[in-house]
């Protein structure tokens, strides 16, 4: 009889942790997310101009989120210092603000900063960066700085972007503003479609010939596939931006591969129509 007790006993007390575990609530979920993302791109197109001269980009970044609707991160990508950028190969975008969903709906406002490090305005002699409207010229680095406000129902999403400093450092732009239409539709198996429309403006530019004329609209239409979580996507990107290479009256968005442009540098028109194929990853 004592045998059989201890025996009961013994048992009795190998199972309570395992009905103490079964019993006991779940963890809580942590509020803190953190998320990483890298692609490879045949052409990098921001706002639908080249920023790569059409050549390939590496493209990756780091984002935190709170459970609060807090979130912030960083965002690279090479370019071409002929874009805009003397002396400059690479893009940083640092970014951080408030999101929320509601339902059908969504609301995302805050604030981004597009940073171009050993970026040298010197370098251009002054003439990429020199305004019609203003005497003013910059020097130092290239940058950027935006606040915005987005709104999303399902599938469509809109963006307001306001620039709270000269753009990209052009001087008298203070106040140049893009609005983004945009539309993402999932069709199952792994596919998807998305489509974009943006209309840009650019203040202080805006006016006369065109080589003055900075403001254009830009659209997208791509599909996508997962493929266990990489994303292949074909796009075709267009815009009427004006950057006709004409050598008597260049359009405002004709690039070169180098800045200054000097003898032996090639010309693009940077807001033709392309097609930009990708394959990317979130981890």
């Amino acid at each position: 009889m004592r045998k059989t007790l201890i025996s009961f006993s013994v048992a009795a007390a190998l199972a309570s942790p395992i009905l103490a575990s079964a019993q006991a609530p779940a963890a809580p979920a942590s509020p803190h997310t953190l998320a990483g993302n890298a692609g490879l791109f045949s052409s990098y197109r921001f706002r639908g101009i080249d920023q790569t001269f059409g050549k390939p980009a590496i493209q990756g970044g780091i984002d935190y989120s709170h459970a609060s609707g807090l979130y912030a991160g960083n965002w690279n990508s090479n370019v071409s210092e002929g874009a805009g950028f003397p002396a400059a190969n690479l893009e940083m975008d640092f970014y951080g603000g408030w999101k929320k969903s509601f339902g059908d709906f969504g609301l995302d406002v805050g604030f981004i900063y597009y940073y171009y490090p050993g970026s040298d305005a010197n370098l251009a002699a002054g003439t990429s960066f020199a305004s019609p409207h203003t005497t003013k010229t910059h020097t130092g680095r290239v940058d950027n700085k935006e606040i915005y406000i987005g709104g999303s129902w399902k599938w469509f999403s809109l963006k307001y972007s306001h620039a709270t400093d000269d753009y990209f450092s052009l001087p008298g732009t203070k106040g140049s503003n893009y609005l983004d239409l945009s539309a993402n539709y999932d069709l199952g198996n792994g596919w998807g479609v998305n489509g974009h429309v943006g209309s840009f403006k650019l203040k202080g530019w805006s006016a006369g010939t065109d080589l003055t004329n900075g403001d254009y609209t830009d659209w997208k239409l791509g599909v996508t596939k997962d493929v266990n979580g990489w994303i292949f996507g074909a796009a075709y990107i267009d815009t009427d931006a004006k950057g006709s290479c004409n050598a008597v009256n260049p359009g405002f968005y004709c690039f070169a591969n180098q800045l200054p442009a000097g003898a032996g540098a090639k010309l693009k028109d940077a807001g033709r129509g392309i097609v930009v194929l990708s394959v990317s990853k979130t981890f």
